[in-house]
Formats: C-alpha cells, sequence, structure tokens
C-alpha cells in the first residue's frame, strides 16, 4: 500500500508538522517549509518529514560510507585513536542537535546538514583538497571547495548522476558551513533559492575563498557546531601523538575554554546557548569568542602546519598529479578498460557526462576516493606510502 493510501500516517505527519509549531522558536524552520528542486508526490502526501528524509538520503548514500576512510586531519598515522572524517560529521551532528534543542530549532535540518557537510572532502584532508584545487585551477575548472563539492554530489554524482533530491535549507546549510571562518555572530540570510544556490556554487570556482551565510538558523548552528566539533579533538589527537603538550595550550583559551576536549566543547556549547537564546541569531559571548580564535590560531600554527603533518604532502602531491593526469588522458583517448569507466562512470546518467568536461569528471572522481582507495590507485609508489603509514 502506498503512503498516500494510509490515512492514520497521513494524519500523524500533520500532527508531528502541528507539534514543531508549538515547540520551535520564532525563527526556527519547520519541517513543512522544506522544498526540493522536484517536487515528490508521495512525500507530500506520506508520514515522513521533510528533513528527516534528507537525513536518511544522506545516511544510505555511496559518498556518506566513505566517510569511514577519510582523513580529518591527520593522514598516513597508524594509531586506530586518531579521529577520522566519519566521527567528526557525527560528532557535529550531536553538538548541532544538542544546541538546536536547546534554542527550539528543527534538530531534523541540523543533523542533516551535519551528516552531509563534508561529503566533498577529498583524500587526506585539507592538504588533499590544496593539491585538488592547484590541479582544477591548472586544467581551467576553477578552485576546488570540498563544501561546493558535497553540493555536487549530492546533486549531480550520487545515485549515478541523478542525485538525491535534497531540500533546498539542507543544500543551503552544507555549501555554507565552513567551520574554518571565524565568526563571532551568525545572522541567517532567509529568502534564497535554488537559483542562487546555483549562482553561488558556479561563482566558487572563481573564488580561493568563500565565506556564504546559511539561510537559517539551523545551518548556522550547523556552522558554529563545526568549529566546535574539530578545534578540542584535533587538540586531543595532536597531544596524543606527541606534537604538542596540554601545557601549552595558551593560558587564556585554558582559563576560558578549558584544557581538554570535554570541557572545551561544553564551554562552547553553554556559550552559544546563553547568547543565542530567543535571539535571531547565534554566537558567542565577547570572551569566548577571542578565546576561541587564539585557539584556532594555535591550532593552526602548532598542528595544522606541523612538519609532522606535512612530511609526505611532496609525495601525496606527486601521487595527486599522477592519478589526475592519467584518469584526463584515458577520458580524452576513451580507454574503456580504464577504472574511471569501469568503476565510476559505468551506468552514469547521460545528463552528467553532458554537463560534465572531462577535468570535472576527474575532479569528481579523485574527490569520491578514501585515503586507502586512492593509494592502491597509485600503484607501488602508493602501496609503499600505504605501508609507511
Amino acid at each position: 500500500m502506498a503512503e498516500s493510501e494510509r490515512p492514520r500516517l497521513a494524519a500523524i505527519h500533520r500532527q508531528l508538522n502541528r507539534a514543531e509549531k508549538a515547540r520551535y522558536a520564532a525563527g526556527a524552520t519547520p519541517s513543512a517549509a522544506g522544498v526540493r528542486r522536484r517536487p515528490e508526490a508521495h512525500l507530500e502526501t506520506g508520514y515522513r518529514q521533510s528533513f528527516s528524509v534528507d537525513v536518511d538520503r544522506i545516511l544510505h548514500s555511496l559518498a556518506y560510507t566513505r566517510y569511514v576512510d577519510k582523513t580529518q586531519v591527520f593522514y598516513l598515522i597508524d594509531n586506530d585513536h586518531i579521529t577520522h572524517r566519519v566521527l567528526h560529521v557525527q560528532l557535529v551532528s550531536k553538538i548541532g542537535r544538542t544546541i538546536g534543542r536547546f534554542l527550539g530549532l528543527n534538530e531534523d535540518l541540523i543533523e542533516a546538514v551535519a551528516l552531509g557537510h563534508d561529503i566533498g572532502h577529498v583524500p587526506f584532508g585539507h592538504d588533499g583538497e590544496s593539491l585538488l584545487s592547484e590541479l582544477c585551477r591548472e586544467h581551467g575548472i576553477g578552485w576546488f571547495h570540498h563544501n561546493v563539492q558535497s553540493v555536487e554530489f549530492l546533486e549531480r554524482v550520487e545515485k549515478k548522476g541523478r542525485g538525491l533530491n535534497l531540500c533546498l535549507q539542507t543544500l543551503d546549510g552544507i555549501l555554507c558551513h565552513d567551520g574554518e571562518v571565524h565568526d563571532r555572530w551568525l545572522k541567517p540570510r532567509c529568502g534564497k533559492t535554488f537559483e542562487e544556490l546555483d549562482r553561488q556554487v558556479t561563482a566558487a570556482a572563481g573564488r580561493p575563498r568563500l565565506n556564504f551565510t546559511p539561510m537559517t538558523l539551523e545551518g548556522c548552528v550547523m556552522r558554529l557546531a563545526d568549529t566546535v566539533s574539530y578545534i578540542g579533538r584535533d587538540l586531543e589527537d595532536a597531544i596524543r601523538l606527541g606534537l604538542v603538550a596540554r601545557d601549552d595550550i595558551p593560558p587564556a583559551c585554558a582559563r576560558v575554554l578549558g584544557r581538554s576536549n570535554g570541557t572545551i566543547v561544553y564551554n562552547l556549547v553553554t556559550d552559544i546557548i546563553e547568547n543565542s537564546y530567543g535571539r535571531d541569531a547565534v554566537g558567542f559571548s565577547e570572551e569566548v569568542s577571542a578565546a576561541l580564535q587564539s585557539l584556532k590560531k594555535f591550532n593552526y600554527e602548532r598542528i595544522y602546519l606541523s612538519p609532522m603533518i606535512k612530511r609526505h604532502y611532496a609525495a601525496i602531491g606527486a601521487l595527486f598529479r599522477k592519478l589526475f593526469n592519467t584518469y584526463l588522458e584515458d577520458i580524452e583517448k576513451e580507454r574503456r578498460d580504464s577504472v574511471i569507466f569501469t568503476r565510476f562512470l559505468k551506468n552514469m546518467s547521460p545528463g552528467y557526462t553532458r554537463r560534465r568536461r572531462p577535468a570535472e569528471i576527474v575532479r569528481d572522481f579523485i574527490a569520491g576516493m578514501t585515503d586507502r582507495y586512492f593509494l592502491r590507485q597509485c600503484g607501488p609508489e602508493g602501496e609503499a606510502l600505504l605501508r609507511r603509514g
């Protein structure tokens, strides 16, 4: 029996939507406001709410499955307790939903944005992103941004090019999620459309830095939750690896935020809730914002630019170039036995191949790889790095 033929389930859907009106804050995004590029009648009459459907679609996507072997910060490290991308997005989801619950926001929307926000991340974290971006620019397709690539995967690559048809609010939150940009306050820029989303995605190729503002309070919360989730966790990983000592944390940061990930997360979340409750924006107190900015600077200088992290950068860079040029030549010379044809483009919808230039197809293929799959595609050089890690 179709969902539309189950009146009891449809009544539950209406009841859930009415309950949201009663418990949500004035600026929250109700599930009934979710809008898709292509309307789906069974979702309009069924019992599932719009952003909950988005969560399910992201969780069951192939790209989400690949999170399990994607680097967060530290790559080629033989330590099972170092954070990978799959744990990061789960932490973002939990932190974001906690904030959203106390602010009276839509937790389903926050979860959908959180679980999908890093799906476009390439192998080897931000180092891999920089390397792929350089190759993209060399081949005339512009700057690479993982948040833009996340939207591309979910809209134009998943389901063999048909996409997942997610809600505008979910895709917008993913596009605008950049947790590396420091904002004391974020106020949503309401009223966006799919046309504006498309313009932002297109414009991003010409910009080295992005700072798009989310259209919903939920998107703003997720952007702050992204920062909250990684700032202390990266610090704990670095301490575990002997890269920094706990006593190295700047005293002012330790006094305001704490000296462990758990304390840092608790203090940041508490500050966001206290300062944002009942407002049309979300943000931090002045003191906490300054301490967070200082801790970001410490992490950047002592962790992200550390020679320990960069020790394989040149080797990884050479492999990115090798794979990119190999796959591009395979497409241009139509080598049908190449893995880019037998794995990535197999059964791909004609619409995908019509829309994509060869370099864009190569970008999509490489960006979607896990660290381990990337290295295995590189032959002996990649296998040697895999063994070394």
